[in-house]
């Protein structure tokens, strides 16, 4: 295994369901991070296993996820954090990145 960036993860994942009000705190699971590497690995890893492909884009259920990276914030200019759902425009995953504090807090 290669060396891990101290610092690069938090070692958990909040689960929101907005539906039941209701979170849930997981660790991450270390597969994940050593084959997704976080960002936009996380994000197409999760929809590919949460969405229902039959189910309509705009379901209630289907995920909203926001990530980030193990080197989110802890570089200058590295607060950086993606958000990925199933896209109700082509019907498969769409994800965006975007920059600034809330990578770091998110962290």
């Amino acid at each position: 295994m290669s060396k891990q960036i101290k610092g690069g993860y938090a070692g958990k994942t909040l689960w929101v369901d907005l539906s039941k009000n209701k979170i849930l705190i997981k660790d991450l699971d270390p597969e994940l991070a050593v084959n997704y590497i976080g960002g936009r690995g996380f994000v197409a890893k999760l929809l590919f296993d949460l969405v229902d492909p039959e189910k309509d884009p705009l379901d209630p259920q289907n995920p909203l996820v926001f990530t980030t990276g193990p080197l989110s914030g802890i570089a200058p200019a590295s607060g950086r954090f993606t958000v990925g759902a199933r896209s109700p425009a082509t019907g498969i995953h769409g994800d965006s990145n975007s920059g600034g504090d809330f990578a770091m807090e998110l962290k």
